[in-house]
């Protein structure tokens, strides 16, 4: 699959969304009521970074969340200047 993260296997799942109308009770109305129920899709947020794997460095598919916990070294930068000065 596309969309699946390589370290916590996080991908994307099915679920719905729901419609509704009228005042919550707490708010002094008779309730919301569902008027519908649409199927939609909750994509995982992919990313396509360069990461440190046993001393090389390759691309990896990574979860936003665990490349903000540091779950994956990332290699230093590259440098896009030539030593020819």
């Amino acid at each position: 699959m596309a969309r699946v993260c390589q370290y916590s296997g996080k991908k994307t799942s099915a679920g719905r969304t729901y419609t509704t109308r009228g005042l919550a009770k707490s708010k002094g109305g008779v309730g919301k009521k569902t008027t519908g129920k649409t199927n939609r899709l909750f994509k995982a947020n992919i990313q396509r970074v360069r990461a440190v794997v046993n001393g090389r460095v390759v691309r990896v598919k990574i979860a936003a969340k665990l490349l903000r916990r540091g779950a994956i070294e990332k290699p230093p930068k590259r440098s896009w200047r030539t030593s020819d000065s």
